[in-house]
């Protein structure tokens, strides 16, 4: 942190419900698994967490202000994609990430041995070392729609550096 820097935390959560005939995306890997999860993109709720996350920790809106599923141009958009944008974005109202810590919700499939090419995804399209990003997965006990296996969902809180003075962005929706 240098001089007058802020440090500005930021949660996000996302959820999607499975569908048969999309691959199943998790922070831009692809898991196999009989099902995907439904969406305009690519319906990672890790990415989409991460950079819901990241928006707010700026006070920027959300992923559905800056890419909008009514909006033709994001079908089928790569969720990674949409992170490097959000981290343009975060950049120029003069923030920068620099934590990240996630979590996955989803009774199925195991995420453990992806885990690490998911932080290596999120590190590289974030700037950050793969020691400052976090990503873990849990189950909740057959409890709930992740439980019945009907979706999955994520949870993820960042550190943003933000310098007092620079743009930062208008109240979320």
């Amino acid at each position: 942190m240098t001089a007058g820097e802020t440090v500005c935390v930021g949660q996000g959560f996302d959820a999607h419900r499975f569908t048969d005939g999309r691959p199943l995306v998790l922070g831009g890997v692809t898991v196999p698994h009989d099902r995907g999860l439904a969406g305009t993109s690519d319906a990672d709720v890790l990415t989409h967490a991460v950079a819901d996350a990241i928006l707010g920790a700026l006070a920027l809106g959300d992923l559905g202000r800056h890419f909008p599923s009514a909006e033709e141009r994001w079908r089928d958009a790569v969720s990674l994609d949409l992170l490097a944008e959000t981290r343009r974005l975060v950049e120029a109202a003069g923030g920068r990430v620099v934590r990240v810590d996630a979590t996955l919700i989803l009774e199925a499939p195991r995420v453990a041995p992806h885990v690490p090419a998911m932080r290596a995804n999120l590190s590289r399209v974030l700037g950050l070392a793969p020691d400052r990003v976090s990503v873990k997965a849990t189950t909740t006990d057959g409890m709930g729609f992740t439980g019945r296996g009907e979706g999955a969902a994520a949870l993820a809180v960042v550190q943003v550096l933000s310098v007092p003075g620079t743009p930062s962005g208008e109240a979320a929706d």
